[in-house]
């Protein structure tokens, strides 16, 4: 098949990339998807040049989903996607929207497991985000919440930095975040509220059972009503000569500190 000489970046759409990643959009029953793949999986972009066995079984999970091809030059995908790792393959999928509250509940009375959230309260920079959601996604987190307002929501940027965990794992904004902080509470769900200035550490918390890891915006942090919610405020470690962690790389930390403690032993 030639290259598409008519190639633009999709209007209202995300790139996903990577070979590992563009199989997983197109596995049949992939979150985000319906029948036959098709409800937010709009396209694939192969690399025609590249003689790859991988990207041949990406074409033939797209043709069995009905999913269209398009082959394009590898300098198109470094140009529609840039700092994406695409290995010769893109997926274009339609920017999913936020949850309310009626979906937390449904998400929660689900739960065949104890819960494990992951509160962001006002985080403004999608890039943050992003990378906050797609570290959720591998520590197995089952929800990220947020407020509405004051909040960033889900964008381009946000899904792009996400590497498809913007459609993995649902992000609730609620319009009053305290008050789903106690409903959380009412429901047995444990809040734990990253401070700097708190006396714990993180790594001597119990972070086993059911769970909401509780992080503050840039700048300002937990906002006095979240922070008035939790059951623990802990702290990380800090050795060096810095105060304070980008609030994705602290979110990254304390999410794996959990699964690590939650993982079977």
């Amino acid at each position: 098949m030639a290259p598409d000489p008519s190639l633009a970046v999709p209007a209202g759409l995300s790139p996903i990339g990577g070979i590992h990643s563009v199989r997983a959009a197109l596995r049949p029953g992939a979150p985000g998807t319906g029948p036959g793949g098709k409800s937010d999986l709009v396209e694939v972009w192969l690399e025609h040049k590249r003689r790859d066995r991988r990207l041949a079984e990406l074409a033939d999970l797209a043709r069995e989903g009905g999913v269209p091809i398009r082959q394009v030059e590898g300098e198109d995908l470094a140009r529609v996607a840039p700092g994406l790792n695409h290995q010769g393959a893109l997926a274009w999928v339609r920017i999913p929207a936020s949850r309310g509250e009626a979906d937390l509940d449904i998400l929660l009375d689900a739960l065949d497991v104890p819960a494990f959230l992951l509160v962001l309260d006002e985080v403004q920079d999608p890039h943050n985000l992003g990378a906050c959601l797609r570290s959720a996604d591998a520590a197995g987190v089952q929800a990220v919440i947020a407020p509405r307002d004051n909040a960033a929501g889900l964008t381009p940027t946000v899904a792009k930095v996400a590497s498809g965990a913007a459609r993995t794992v649902p992000y609730i904004q609620v319009t009053n975040l305290a008050r789903t902080l106690d409903a959380l509470k009412a429901r047995g769900v444990w809040l734990v509220g990253l401070a700097g200035e708190a006396q714990t550490d993180l790594y001597g918390l119990d972070l086993k059972g059911p769970l909401a890891l509780v992080l503050g915006g840039e700048g300002r942090g937990l906002r006095r009503l979240t922070r008035e919610r939790c059951d623990f405020l802990a702290c990380l470690p800090m050795r060096g000569r810095v105060e304070s962690l980008n609030v994705s790389v602290a979110t990254g930390i304390c999410l794996y500190e959990a699964l690590r403690q939650r993982m079977p032993r």
